[in-house]
């Protein structure tokens, strides 16, 4: 990647932290992009050198956010099975990724998990795009522990997985907002007992 690439990457890293607080804070109808320039601490122009409008700047917020979100679901995965854990460690393991990523990024998340329960945006069908890549991920694990006899074949794979990455999202959240005293290993743990009982249990 030559300078001018990083260059643009930093920028635009830069512009989508800015947006997301931003949003977080005061709604995206409210943000303008004079606001967002000024977080950033770039020119308004810059902004729309990178993206044409506020609109696809934070419909690439989404993509991007969930995109790093995906990717460290799939890493957790791929980690678990170099060493030769189960399909249901590589599945925990998940749980413990999401977990940082939100503990990460907590502004992200409560926008993502804001963004998912509104039909009239103009991002919501890339939205739906993205979650389901996030989704895939888990689903692609409790099939493959499904045709390995490590799971129960009565699983319902789509609905599982989403119901596991739902569970992750927003027990971070009330996590966050209502019990910050707690560790993430709490967190975890906690999770992870329910990922046992429920969906390694035959």
């Amino acid at each position: 990647m030559d300078s001018s690439s990083t260059r643009r990457q930093a920028t635009r890293q830069k512009l989508y932290e800015a947006a997301v607080t931003l949003i977080a804070e005061q709604g995206f109808s409210a943000t303008t992009v004079d606001e967002i320039a000024e977080r950033a601490g770039v020119a308004k122009g810059t902004v729309y050198y990178n993206f044409a409008s506020k609109t696809v700047l934070f419909e690439e917020l989404l993509r991007h956010g969930v995109g790093l979100l995906t990717e460290s679901l799939r890493s957790a995965a791929e980690e678990t099975a170099q060493r030769g854990g189960s399909k249901v460690e590589a599945l925990d393991a998940m749980i413990r990724a999401g977990l940082v990523f939100i503990d990460h990024s907590p502004s992200f998340t409560q926008l993502y998990v804001a963004e998912l329960w509104r039909t009239n945006r103009a991002w919501q069908s890339t939205l739906m795009v993205v979650r389901q890549d996030a989704v895939a991920v888990v689903e692609t694990v409790l099939k493959e522990g499904v045709e390995a006899g490590e799971l129960s074949e009565e699983i319902d794979i789509p609905l599982t997985a989403a119901a596991l990455v739902g569970m992750v999202l927003v027990a971070a959240l009330d996590w966050q907002a209502f019990q910050p005293e707690r560790s993430i290993d709490d967190v975890h743990a906690a999770l992870s007992r329910l990922l046992h009982g429920r969906v390694s249990g035959r």
